[in-house]
C-alpha cells in the first residue's frame, strides 16, 4: 500500500445535535450549506497501516476545490473524532467550499498501530497529502492545515518537513514542552504514549516548535490562536512561538482572545472568522505572502 492510498470511504450521516447547535450558530446561508456537506469515515494508508478517519465534501464544490487538512487534539480514545465532532470541524470547512479531511491517527478510532501523541502519527497526518492530490477534484496547488492543540503541534512538526500549505492555523498548541516541569499534564501525557527506547528529553524538544522555528516553512504563513484563559496549554506557548516566528521572520500572525478557554469557546463567533479569513486569503485565493521584517514608516 502506498501512503495516502484511499482503502474504503462510507458514508455517514451528520448528527441532528449537530445539525440543531449550527442553526443557531450560523448564518442562514452558511446553515444551508453545511446541511447540503457529505461526510463520510474513510480509511487510509500510512506506512503500511490502515488509520481511520474521516472526510467531507462541499456542496456544490469548484471544479478544482480547495482542500484543508485538520488535526484533532487529545490522547486516547476519548479524543477519537466523532460523526459529530467530525462535522462540527471538516464539515464546517465543507460548508465554506473546501474538500476537508481529518485522521484519527495510529491506535485510535480503529485504526492499526499504537498511538505516539506526536511522533510517528505525524506520518498519518501527512500521508493525507498524498490522498488529497489523487482524489476527484481537488485542487492539490490549494492546500491548508488546521490544529487544534496536540493536533497543532502536530501541524508545526509537518511543516518543518514539508512546504505543499498555503497556509496554516493552530489553536492552542502545546510548543514548548522541552522546558516544562516533569509534573505538567502535558509531559505526563507524553509519557503515557513514548515508544521504548526514545528518551522524554529528545521526544520533548522534536514536539517543542519554538526550538526549531527557523526550521518552517517560509512560504506557508502561520495563524498562531491562543485563549488567554487557556488552563491546559499556557498562553505562553503562543507568545514564545509568537517571538520566535518574530525572530526568524516567518510570515505569521498571533491572536490572544480574552474569555476564551482552550478551544476558544468564549469567542467561537470571532475565532471562527478569524479562521475562515485566513483560509480564503491565503488558500482559496492564492494571496501572496504577506510582508515581514521591519517596513514601513
Amino acid at each position: 500500500m502506498e501512503d495516502g492510498e484511499l482503502l474504503e470511504q462510507t458514508p455517514v450521516e451528520i448528527p441532528r445535535t449537530i445539525r440543531s447547535l449550527f442553526r443557531r450558530r450560523l448564518t442562514a446561508a452558511d446553515f444551508e450549506r453545511f446541511c447540503a456537506v457529505r461526510l463520510f469515515r474513510i480509511v487510509y494508508s500510512s506506512q503500511g497501516l490502515r488509520i481511520c478517519g474521516y472526510l467531507a465534501l462541499p456542496p456544490n464544490p469548484e471544479p478544482r476545490a480547495p482542500a484543508i487538512i485538520f488535526n484533532r487534539g487529545g490522547s486516547g480514545e476519548r479524543a477519537a473524532l466523532t460523526p459529530r465532532t467530525a462535522a462540527a470541524t471538516i464539515g464546517l470547512f465543507a460548508a465554506w467550499g473546501y474538500l476537508a479531511v481529518a485522521s484519527q491517527y495510529r491506535g485510535v478510532g480503529g485504526s492499526e498501530g499504537a498511538e505516539e501523541w506526536g511522533g510517528a502519527d505525524v506520518d498519518d497526518a501527512l500521508a493525507l497529502i498524498p490522498l488529497l492530490e489523487r482524489y476527484p477534484g481537488v485542487d492539490p496547488d490549494r492546500l491548508g492545515l488546521v490544529g487544534g492543540s496536540r493536533g497543532g503541534m502536530m501541524a508545526l512538526q509537518m511543516l518543518r518537513r514539508t512546504c505543499r500549505f498555503r497556509a496554516a492555523i493552530t489553536i492552542g498548541a502545546p510548543t514548548m514542552l522541552h522546558a516544562l516541569p516533569s509534573t505538567d499534564p502535558l509531559l505526563r501525557t507524553l509519557l503515557r504514549f513514548l515508544p521504548p527506547g526514545i528518551s522524554p528529553a529528545t521526544a520533548a524538544a522534536e514536539r517543542s516548535a519554538v526550538l526549531w522555528a527557523e526550521q518552517l516553512c517560509k512560504t506557508t504563513p502561520l495563524l498562531v490562536l491562543h485563549g488567554t484563559g487557556d488552563r491546559r496549554v499556557s498562553p505562553e506557548h503562543a507568545l514564545y512561538l509568537g517571538l520566535a516566528l518574530q525572530r526568524t521572520l516567518h510570515p505569521y500572525k498571533l491572536i490572544l482572545y480574552d474569555n476564551a478557554d482552550h478551544v476558544l469557546a468564549g469567542r467561537w463567533a470571532e475565532s471562527i472568522a478569524d479562521i475562515r479569513w485566513w483560509l480564503d486569503h491565503y488558500v482559496r485565493n492564492r494571496a501572496p505572502l504577506p510582508k515581514v521584517g521591519p517596513h514601513g514608516a
